[in-house]
């Protein structure tokens, strides 16, 4: 008996698999050869690049490739590289005087690019996109600076910080006169309201009590005339920069609790060129806010 004929579409004239499902018959259409070509290229490559780039990891390390080449390598090359073009003008911030280096335009060009990068990355999170601060941490574009708002002051801030580890630490604290029991609260409001009435411009005159609360428990750091003390790092309470709060309650908690805010030291974080071009930037910033 002979082999049945093999079916055939009438329509695309190709051989059928003999499959049928509901009246449709299932063609028997050939993968197309480009397939097996891109399969086999792709199969190629893969070995290729396998032998010659870092391709498989093992247990302590990877296959390394015939070439040596891996990201970790070639990014240290382009840092090399970068280094090597920032020479020249590192080599200035580092050694000349900041004054100088400020009256030159084309180290301020790069600084303004390179301290803005540097500020974003290390302290916008407390002080604010363009150093204006946030509740708890103080302008530094625009109020005075509570251990002066020179460029080497600056410097000598952010390399220190304040109330941090380093050895060499600018050191700042507000004694918390109510909770430690040195002021009742009569005499805590009252120096908050003579406090108040001076940044006002407010007559005092009739604020003896206040007054005498002040001369006699925050003159010695703030100030006659409450203006700060750069000495002591002690801020100007007479602005409108109020570093927690200019409103009545919060300089009240102020004076009850105390106040010790913390800047960490930079130095061994940031390079020394770094440290001067952020100085330099916070210079700038000062002199370029409205």
């Amino acid at each position: 008996m002979s082999a049945p004929a093999p079916d055939r579409d009438p329509v695309t004239g190709r051989l059928t698999t003999g499959h049928e499902w509901n009246g449709i018959k299932e063609l028997g259409t050939p993968v197309p050869r480009i397939v097996f070509i891109g399969l086999t290229l792709g199969a190629l490559y893969l070995i290729v690049w396998t032998i010659l780039m870092p391709a498989w990891p093992g247990i302590n390390s990877y296959t390394r490739g015939l070439l040596g080449i891996d990201q970790r390598t070639s990014v240290e090359a382009r840092v090399a590289l970068a280094r090597l073009e920032r020479a020249e003008w590192t080599q200035r911030i580092e050694t000349e005087p900041l004054a100088t280096l400020a009256s030159d335009p084309q180290v301020m060009n790069l600084v303004k690019g390179y301290g803005k990068t540097l500020f974003g990355d290390n302290c916008q999170a407390c002080h604010g996109g363009k150093g204006v601060g946030n509740s708890g941490f103080p302008n530094i574009s625009q109020a005075p600076l509570m251990w002066g708002d020179d460029l080497d002051t600056i410097h000598e801030t952010i390399r220190v910080g304040i109330n941090a580890a380093h050895p060499e630490t600018r050191f700042s604290q507000m004694l918390a006169f109510g909770r430690d029991g040195m002021l009742g609260r009569s005499d805590i409001l009252a120096v908050t309201d003579y406090l108040l009435a001076l940044g006002s411009g407010a007559s005092v005159d009739d604020m003896t009590h206040g007054a005498e609360v002040f001369a006699f428990n925050c003159a010695s750091c703030h100030g006659d005339n409450a203006r700060g003390s750069v000495d002591f790092g002690a801020p100007d309470l007479v602005d409108d920069h109020w570093i927690y709060g200019g409103y009545r309650q919060a300089v009240f908690n102020s004076i009850f609790t105390g106040r010790a805010g913390h800047m960490p030291s930079w130095e061994g974080r940031l390079s020394k060129a770094d440290l001067r071009i952020l100085a330099l930037y916070v210079g700038w910033l000062r002199e370029n806010q409205p």
